[in-house]
């Protein structure tokens, strides 16, 4: 089992920020500064494609899971991502992506294919860090666990979460169904999904199809109107209320 090893730390408005490493992977754990040592709720977040664990994506909803529900929130780089290098791998499938994006043909079949392969390394890495976090004593073994991922990060999760039994309610969104439709079939535990009515990339009809795949009794379907990167703020805000309300605490911040 690999240690967890804090590399710097700092504090701001309440919140304890602290980078560590597990096995060389990066990553980042958030904590509310007042109480850090107090035992609370574990939330594993994993960010979007081209971006990396301290996305303000990324700051800006731990900020609101530390401050509005006293919870401890953990992201580590994807593969090729961040402080990770890119494989000769990584950059062919980039380049790929960007030649396909040029001539105005479709990206999802490159962006599945990479994020499948990304996500065969981070579930390992995924497992490693929470097996580490949960060897710190205001995490602990007997608390509860969620996951937070949209876009790449519902690529990750879902295969994720659907091995693993320590995550007790998720949320993901944004992603094509080849290849994560039939594992979801195998994740049982709450899930809010979120789904952009006008996404240039993936269809309704392929948005619904994840959605449905699901085999949780507890599902949540979010639909906006607009694109692909107009995913309003407030669900940032009713992530925060779903995990407060299936593992305690306030929910009540504001974006």
């Amino acid at each position: 089992m690999h240690s967890l090893q804090f590399t710097a730390e700092s504090s701001s408005n309440g919140v304890l920020e602290r980078d560590f490493t597990v096995g060389g992977v990066p990553g980042v754990l958030w904590s509310p500064a007042s109480n850090a040592s107090d035992r609370a709720p574990l939330i594993l977040m994993a960010h979007g494609g081209g971006n990396h664990k301290k996305h303000p994506a990324m700051a800006g909803r731990a900020r609101l899971l530390v401050t509005g529900c006293g919870f401890h929130v953990a992201v580590i780089d994807a593969p090729g991502h961040g402080d990770r290098p890119r494989t000769a791998h990584d950059e062919a499938e980039i380049a790929e992506l960007f030649r396909a994006r040029a001539a105005g043909e479709p990206e999802g079949p490159i962006v599945v294919r990479y994020n499948a392969h990304l996500a065969e390394l981070a579930v390992p890495e995924y497992q490693a860090t929470l097996d580490a976090l949960q060897e710190l004593p205001e995490i602990g073994t007997g608390g509860p666990v969620g996951f937070w991922g949209i876009n790449m990060g519902t690529a990750i999760g879902i295969p994720f979460v659907a091995i693993e039994p320590r995550i007790t309610a998720a949320v993901f969104g944004q992603h094509w169904p080849d290849v994560l439709a039939e594992k979801a079939k195998e994740i049982t535990v709450p899930i809010e999904f979120d789904l952009q009515w006008d996404d240039e990339h993936i269809s309704r009809e392929e948005g619904l199809a994840l959605f449905d795949a699901f085999a949780s009794k507890e599902k949540s379907l979010h639909v906006n109107s607009g694109k692909r990167k107009e995913l309003p703020r407030f669900e940032a805000d009713s992530a925060v209320r779903f995990f407060a309300r299936h593992f305690g605490g306030a929910g009540t911040a504001s974006a």
